[in-house]
């Protein structure tokens, strides 16, 4: 993950050089690839949503055509087409992110050894607000802000998951929202605070996108319901203009 960390480290310092503050540092870079990454959320976020919702009328083709295999993923390929949705929507936006959060951890698990500039050799240990040294870890009072945030964050997925009908994606929610912020609650007291600093203030903003995608999903909802409105308005039309 080092060509990763690497980019990251840059724009670390680079912060660094003009706030001169490590552990505000720390916050403009994860506020500032959290933004990076809000329309790969927004992306995943959507088309993981529509899938959930075309779950229903998947189940309709596999059951139609269960012994048709070659004609079932025809089907589910044409329905999927026909509601513009792709089977690698959800995918592709998560391995990008994936890719970014791995660089943000091997950097600040590790930080010295991706910050060229000497004098980050000394800001790495600086202290922030209760914490006295950055490079140490908080045994409490982060590892606990950063689990509970998690939890609220996980807590928000399960639900979307839930109002998307998949059901397999409201189970796993509903299992890791629970073990999840428990890893967070451990690992964060093992690695560096400013780790720690990271996973918190990254899962807070994400508890606002949550809302934010929970926002689009309901105008999108409203959107899709007037077109089907519409759609069907303008075919009585045409049916009452033929009959006359």
């Amino acid at each position: 993950m080092g060509i990763f960390a690497m980019p990251l480290g840059w724009l670390l310092q680079l912060i660094y050089k003009v706030i001169g503050n490590y552990g505000i540092s720390l916050v403009i870079l994860t506020l500032l690839v959290k933004l990076a990454l809000f329309p790969v959320y927004a992306k995943s976020i959507k088309s993981s949503s529509r899938m959930g919702e075309l779950q229903p009328k998947v189940k309709e083709i596999q059951q139609k055509y269960a012994n048709d295999p070659a004609m079932m993923n025809q089907k589910v390929n044409e329905l999927y087409k026909d509601e513009g949705v792709s089977m690698y929507g959800g995918c592709l936006p998560m391995v990008v992110q994936m890719f970014i959060i791995m660089g943000l951890f091997t950097l600040l698990r590790n930080p010295l050894a991706y910050l060229t500039n000497d004098e980050m050799i000394f800001a790495v240990h600086e202290s922030f607000l209760w914490i006295k040294d950055l490079a140490q870890p908080d045994m409490w009072i982060l590892p606990i802000g950063s689990a509970v945030a998690t939890f609220l964050s996980q807590n928000m997925s399960s639900a979307a998951a839930a109002m998307g009908g998949n059901a397999q994606a409201k189970g796993m929610n509903q299992v890791m929202k629970f073990i999840f912020p428990v890893m967070i609650l451990w690992m964060a007291r093992s690695y560096p605070a400013g780790l720690a600093v990271y996973w918190f203030i990254s899962q807070f903003v994400q508890i606002f996108y949550n809302l934010a995608f929970a926002k689009m999903k309901k105008n999108d909802d409203t959107k899709r319901v007037q077109a089907k409105k519409d759609k069907a308005n303008e075919g009585k039309k045409r049916v009452e203009r033929k009959s006359k």
